[in-house]
């Protein structure tokens, strides 16, 4: 899943590509990914691109007086080209959800793998009208976002501070990916709870968080649309990497399953050594 680093950099990728150029075609080409009506995306048609902005995981495009905006979910990329092939897609074959046409050639599609459909894109006026945005907790790269204000979204919460940092509602842009690599960074468990930290550690924690992420946008400056995935995968440190060495300390990476996604933690460097338990696989033991 794109997260705040990649679709920084997938902003900042779409000013300089997109910014300025008029929108030809707009076609939607997968029945799940429109999510709002009116206005119509024919409405961005014949309109001039402006700057994109960011919102959490969210992309929102200038168009015209509108906005384009999506969120890429778990599976969603978005691909851009310098050629628009000339045979137009046909809806509902294969991964494409989308397909923005520049005049003078040009545009980008949006993919999404996989069989759950949640990739959405929503035409508005205003970003804050999609329910997501609206919704979405502070920017952790925000000029405003000191130490106090993040000690003060931790105080009270009786979560896992895994679960906290996921949620976009208290601090928006960071997922399961980042999520590892900041408490393997801060050398905190996953499963502590987020009331239970003292100040020091809140230190440590919010030294983590903005150490991380902007390690991370740094990287990913400048990185062409399409090799951003292996970009962050490169840069991971425990996230995807069970089974491998820890490259602080060497003890092996381990994973915690759920439903629908995983951790992976050092137990030496965030545990004290103890495993964490892994509940789907102590079930399929029973």
């Amino acid at each position: 899943m794109p997260e705040l680093p990649e679709v920084e950099a997938l902003r900042g990728f779409l000013d300089e590509h997109l910014a300025g150029r008029l929108v030809e075609r707009v076609l939607p080409l997968a029945v799940s990914v429109l999510k709002t009506y009116d206005p119509p995306l024919t409405a961005l048609e014949g309109q001039r691109a402006g700057t994109t902005a960011r919102y959490g995981k969210f992309l929102a495009l200038r168009i015209g007086e509108l906005h384009l905006v999506t969120h890429l979910a778990r599976a969603g990329w978005l691909r851009w080209m310098d050629t628009v092939p000339d045979r137009p897609p046909r809806p509902g074959k294969g991964p494409l959800a989308l397909r923005l046409v520049l005049e003078g050639g040009g545009g980008f599609d949006l993919t999404e793998a996989g069989t759950q459909k949640r990739l959405a894109v929503y035409v508005v006026r205003d970003p804050q009208e999609v329910p997501g945005i609206a919704r979405l907790g502070p920017d952790p790269l925000a000029e405003g976002f000191d130490r106090e204000a993040f000690g003060a979204l931790l105080a009270g919460e009786r979560r896992q501070i895994k679960g906290v940092l996921r949620d976009q509602s208290v601090i928006a842009g960071i997922g399961n990916a980042y999520s590892d690599e900041i408490l393997h960074h801060a050398k905190v468990s996953p499963f502590k709870l987020a009331a239970s930290f003292d100040e020091a550690q809140v230190d440590q924690l919010y030294a983590a968080v903005e150490e991380t992420l902007r390690t991370a946008v740094e990287r990913a400056h400048g990185v062409a649309a399409g090799r951003l995935k292996a970009e962050k995968k490169s840069g991971m440190r425990v996230h995807g990497r069970a089974g491998e060495p820890c490259p602080v300390c060497g003890d092996t990476v381990r994973s915690v399953s759920f439903a629908d996604s995983s951790l992976q933690y050092c137990a030496t460097c965030q545990t004290g050594g103890k495993p964490l338990a892994d509940r789907r696989l102590s079930k399929l033991l029973k």
